[in-house]
Protein backbone atom coordinates (compact mmCIF):
# COMPACT_ATOMS: atom_id res chain seq x y z
CA UNK A 1 0.00 0.00 0.00
CA UNK A 2 2.89 2.49 0.42
CA UNK A 3 4.15 2.03 -2.83
CA UNK A 4 0.88 3.85 -4.12
CA UNK A 5 0.73 6.14 -2.19
CA UNK A 6 4.12 7.48 -3.02
CA UNK A 7 3.22 7.00 -6.60
CA UNK A 8 0.55 9.03 -6.25
CA UNK A 9 2.63 11.91 -4.72
CA UNK A 10 5.24 11.68 -7.30
CA UNK A 11 2.42 12.19 -9.45
CA UNK A 12 0.87 14.82 -7.43
CA UNK A 13 -2.42 12.81 -7.36
CA UNK A 14 -3.78 13.95 -3.76
CA UNK A 15 -4.21 10.93 -1.65
CA UNK A 16 -7.53 11.47 -0.37
CA UNK A 17 -9.31 10.44 -3.77
CA UNK A 18 -6.74 7.03 -4.01
CA UNK A 19 -9.10 3.90 -3.00
CA UNK A 20 -6.66 1.12 -2.80
CA UNK A 21 -8.40 -2.26 -2.89
CA UNK A 22 -6.77 -5.58 -1.95
CA UNK A 23 -8.02 -8.34 -4.36
CA UNK A 24 -8.14 -11.64 -2.39
CA UNK A 25 -6.88 -14.36 -4.13
CA UNK A 26 -9.62 -17.71 -4.28
CA UNK A 27 -8.47 -20.85 -2.09
CA UNK A 28 -9.03 -23.72 -4.69
CA UNK A 29 -10.85 -26.08 -3.10
CA UNK A 30 -9.12 -29.44 -2.35
CA UNK A 31 -11.26 -31.48 -4.45
CA UNK A 32 -10.27 -29.28 -7.38
CA UNK A 33 -6.63 -29.74 -7.28
CA UNK A 34 -7.35 -33.41 -6.62
CA UNK A 35 -8.85 -33.61 -10.11
CA UNK A 36 -6.52 -31.04 -12.51
CA UNK A 37 -3.71 -33.09 -10.65
CA UNK A 38 -5.25 -36.42 -12.43
CA UNK A 39 -6.50 -35.22 -15.40
CA UNK A 40 -2.59 -33.79 -15.65
CA UNK A 41 -1.17 -37.26 -14.59
CA UNK A 42 -3.27 -38.82 -17.53
CA UNK A 43 -2.76 -36.10 -19.83
CA UNK A 44 1.19 -37.05 -19.00
CA UNK A 45 0.90 -40.92 -18.96
CA UNK A 46 -1.14 -40.21 -22.52
CA UNK A 47 1.79 -38.09 -24.40
CA UNK A 48 4.45 -40.87 -22.95
CA UNK A 49 2.15 -43.51 -24.39
CA UNK A 50 2.54 -41.83 -27.88
CA UNK A 51 6.71 -41.55 -27.41
CA UNK A 52 7.32 -44.91 -25.53
CA UNK A 53 6.71 -47.89 -27.35
CA UNK A 54 6.50 -50.00 -24.73
CA UNK A 55 3.18 -48.17 -23.83
CA UNK A 56 2.00 -48.92 -27.57
CA UNK A 57 -1.29 -50.39 -27.90
CA UNK A 58 -0.46 -54.06 -28.50
CA UNK A 59 -1.94 -55.85 -31.94
CA UNK A 60 -3.43 -59.25 -31.83
CA UNK A 61 -0.22 -61.67 -33.81
CA UNK A 62 -2.46 -63.60 -36.43
CA UNK A 63 -1.25 -67.22 -36.46
CA UNK A 64 -1.81 -69.04 -39.09
CA UNK A 65 -3.66 -72.78 -38.26
CA UNK A 66 -1.83 -75.36 -39.99
CA UNK A 67 -3.10 -79.07 -39.76
CA UNK A 68 -1.69 -82.06 -38.19
CA UNK A 69 0.54 -84.24 -39.83
CA UNK A 70 0.32 -87.72 -39.59
CA UNK A 71 3.13 -89.28 -38.31
CA UNK A 72 5.21 -91.20 -40.15
CA UNK A 73 5.08 -94.05 -38.03
CA UNK A 74 1.53 -94.22 -38.45
CA UNK A 75 1.14 -94.26 -42.12
CA UNK A 76 3.86 -96.75 -42.56
CA UNK A 77 1.80 -99.13 -40.39
CA UNK A 78 -1.39 -98.31 -42.92
CA UNK A 79 0.75 -98.83 -45.95
CA UNK A 80 1.42 -102.44 -44.15
CA UNK A 81 -1.84 -103.14 -43.64
CA UNK A 82 -3.04 -102.29 -47.43
CA UNK A 83 -0.26 -104.65 -48.70
CA UNK A 84 -1.32 -107.33 -46.28
CA UNK A 85 -4.85 -106.84 -47.39
CA UNK A 86 -4.06 -106.58 -51.37
CA UNK A 87 -1.58 -110.04 -50.88
CA UNK A 88 -4.78 -111.89 -49.06
CA UNK A 89 -7.26 -110.68 -51.08
CA UNK A 90 -4.60 -112.03 -54.57
CA UNK A 91 -4.00 -115.19 -52.77
CA UNK A 92 -8.30 -115.89 -52.12
CA UNK A 93 -8.59 -115.04 -55.70
CA UNK A 94 -5.78 -117.61 -57.35
CA UNK A 95 -6.76 -120.09 -54.77
CA UNK A 96 -10.40 -120.15 -56.48
CA UNK A 97 -9.89 -119.33 -60.41
CA UNK A 98 -5.61 -120.62 -60.49
CA UNK A 99 -4.73 -123.23 -58.12
CA UNK A 100 -1.71 -124.22 -59.59
CA UNK A 101 0.15 -120.35 -60.06
CA UNK A 102 3.18 -119.60 -59.33
CA UNK A 103 1.90 -117.42 -55.98
CA UNK A 104 -0.06 -120.33 -54.48
CA UNK A 105 2.88 -122.25 -54.71
CA UNK A 106 4.95 -120.35 -53.25
CA UNK A 107 2.04 -120.24 -50.41
CA UNK A 108 1.91 -123.63 -50.16
CA UNK A 109 5.96 -123.79 -49.59
CA UNK A 110 5.99 -121.11 -47.06
CA UNK A 111 3.22 -122.72 -44.74
CA UNK A 112 4.89 -126.48 -45.09
CA UNK A 113 7.51 -125.03 -43.04
CA UNK A 114 10.70 -127.54 -42.45
CA UNK A 115 8.09 -130.64 -42.16
CA UNK A 116 9.01 -131.60 -46.07
CA UNK A 117 12.40 -132.60 -46.65
CA UNK A 118 14.34 -132.38 -49.51
CA UNK A 119 14.24 -135.41 -51.87
CA UNK A 120 17.93 -135.96 -53.69
CA UNK A 121 16.76 -138.96 -55.08
CA UNK A 122 17.80 -139.32 -58.82
CA UNK A 123 15.94 -140.86 -61.89
CA UNK A 124 17.87 -144.19 -61.61
CA UNK A 125 17.11 -144.71 -58.01
CA UNK A 126 13.35 -145.37 -59.01
CA UNK A 127 11.72 -148.92 -60.97
CA UNK A 128 10.02 -147.79 -64.02
CA UNK A 129 6.67 -149.69 -63.88
CA UNK A 130 3.87 -150.31 -67.54
CA UNK A 131 1.98 -146.54 -68.43
CA UNK A 132 -0.21 -149.41 -69.55
CA UNK A 133 -2.17 -152.68 -68.15
CA UNK A 134 -0.11 -155.85 -69.29
CA UNK A 135 -3.08 -157.06 -70.47
CA UNK A 136 -4.03 -154.37 -72.59
CA UNK A 137 -3.28 -155.06 -76.23
CA UNK A 138 -1.10 -151.68 -77.53
CA UNK A 139 1.23 -150.53 -79.12
CA UNK A 140 3.77 -148.70 -77.46
CA UNK A 141 6.66 -146.12 -79.84
CA UNK A 142 9.80 -144.48 -77.84
CA UNK A 143 11.17 -141.74 -80.49
CA UNK A 144 14.87 -141.30 -80.63
CA UNK A 145 14.11 -138.11 -77.87
CA UNK A 146 12.57 -140.47 -75.59
CA UNK A 147 9.46 -139.24 -76.18
CA UNK A 148 6.59 -143.08 -75.54
CA UNK A 149 3.26 -142.78 -77.35
CA UNK A 150 0.30 -144.65 -78.08
CA UNK A 151 -3.15 -144.09 -79.65
CA UNK A 152 -5.73 -146.75 -77.52
CA UNK A 153 -8.73 -147.22 -75.48
CA UNK A 154 -7.00 -148.01 -71.96
CA UNK A 155 -6.27 -146.76 -68.45
CA UNK A 156 -2.96 -144.83 -68.32
CA UNK A 157 -0.60 -145.16 -65.38
CA UNK A 158 2.48 -143.04 -64.11
CA UNK A 159 5.96 -144.87 -64.04
CA UNK A 160 6.69 -144.02 -60.61
CA UNK A 161 4.71 -143.06 -58.04
CA UNK A 162 5.02 -139.44 -56.30
CA UNK A 163 2.75 -136.43 -56.19
CA UNK A 164 0.46 -134.87 -58.54
CA UNK A 165 2.21 -131.57 -59.61
CA UNK A 166 -0.29 -129.67 -61.70
CA UNK A 167 -3.59 -131.00 -63.91
CA UNK A 168 -4.18 -128.67 -67.19
CA UNK A 169 -5.87 -129.12 -70.53
CA UNK A 170 -9.86 -129.72 -71.15
CA UNK A 171 -11.78 -132.23 -72.49
CA UNK A 172 -12.13 -130.76 -75.94
CA UNK A 173 -8.06 -130.58 -76.45
CA UNK A 174 -7.17 -133.54 -74.20
CA UNK A 175 -5.67 -133.41 -70.29
CA UNK A 176 -2.26 -133.26 -69.13
CA UNK A 177 -0.56 -134.27 -65.92
CA UNK A 178 2.52 -133.74 -64.31
CA UNK A 179 3.98 -136.42 -61.67
CA UNK A 180 6.58 -135.58 -59.33
CA UNK A 181 8.72 -138.22 -58.55
CA UNK A 182 11.35 -136.44 -56.71
CA UNK A 183 12.96 -132.64 -56.87
CA UNK A 184 14.98 -133.76 -60.23
CA UNK A 185 12.42 -136.36 -61.45
CA UNK A 186 9.14 -136.59 -62.81
CA UNK A 187 6.77 -137.13 -65.67
CA UNK A 188 4.75 -135.32 -68.14
CA UNK A 189 1.67 -137.56 -69.34
CA UNK A 190 -0.79 -135.46 -72.22
CA UNK A 191 -3.50 -136.49 -74.25
CA UNK A 192 -6.23 -137.87 -71.74
CA UNK A 193 -9.31 -137.90 -72.22
CA UNK A 194 -10.17 -137.68 -68.39
CA UNK A 195 -8.29 -137.71 -65.25
CA UNK A 196 -8.77 -139.59 -62.33
CA UNK A 197 -6.42 -137.09 -59.87
CA UNK A 198 -6.31 -133.73 -58.70
CA UNK A 199 -2.92 -131.74 -57.54
CA UNK A 200 -1.55 -132.81 -54.70
CA UNK A 201 -2.58 -135.83 -54.57
CA UNK A 202 -0.44 -138.84 -54.21
CA UNK A 203 0.37 -141.30 -57.22
CA UNK A 204 0.56 -144.92 -56.85
CA UNK A 205 2.05 -147.29 -59.82
CA UNK A 206 -1.04 -149.76 -59.72
CA UNK A 207 -4.04 -147.09 -59.57
CA UNK A 208 -4.44 -145.08 -62.96
CA UNK A 209 -4.29 -141.71 -63.22
CA UNK A 210 -6.93 -141.00 -66.03
CA UNK A 211 -8.39 -142.96 -69.34
CA UNK A 212 -7.32 -142.75 -72.59
CA UNK A 213 -10.77 -142.82 -75.56
CA UNK A 214 -8.42 -144.28 -77.96
CA UNK A 215 -9.26 -141.07 -80.54
CA UNK A 216 -5.94 -138.69 -79.62
CA UNK A 217 -2.53 -139.99 -79.16
CA UNK A 218 -1.44 -140.15 -75.33
CA UNK A 219 2.06 -139.19 -74.86
CA UNK A 220 4.82 -139.82 -71.92
CA UNK A 221 7.38 -138.05 -71.27
CA UNK A 222 10.41 -138.31 -68.40
CA UNK A 223 12.26 -135.59 -66.87
CA UNK A 224 15.64 -135.30 -64.88
CA UNK A 225 16.39 -131.65 -64.10
CA UNK A 226 14.08 -130.43 -67.11
CA UNK A 227 16.07 -132.45 -69.47
CA UNK A 228 13.94 -135.26 -71.30
CA UNK A 229 15.71 -138.66 -70.86
CA UNK A 230 16.18 -140.82 -73.59
CA UNK A 231 17.58 -143.88 -71.71
CA UNK A 232 14.89 -146.61 -70.90
CA UNK A 233 13.28 -149.24 -73.36
CA UNK A 234 10.03 -150.70 -73.24
CA UNK A 235 9.68 -154.76 -73.33
CA UNK A 236 7.06 -157.19 -75.24
CA UNK A 237 4.58 -156.72 -72.04
CA UNK A 238 4.83 -152.90 -71.97
CA UNK A 239 6.95 -152.34 -69.33
CA UNK A 240 9.62 -150.03 -69.29
CA UNK A 241 13.21 -150.64 -67.71
CA UNK A 242 16.38 -148.45 -67.90
CA UNK A 243 18.82 -148.78 -70.82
Amino acid sequence: MNEELEYAEMLEIPVETITVRRKEKKKKAAGEDLGEQLVDRVNGRMEQAEQDPAYAESTPIAREVQPKKRSLSRMILIGEFVAVCALCATIFFTNIFLSDSAINTFVRGLFAGNAETVDTRTYQDFTLSPVVSEYADVDIAVSDTGVLSFTAECSVYSPCAGEVASVNGSAEEGYSVEVRHSDSFSTIVSGLDAVYCASGDAVLRNVPIGFSQGEREVRVMLYSDGTLLNCYTVDGENGLAWS
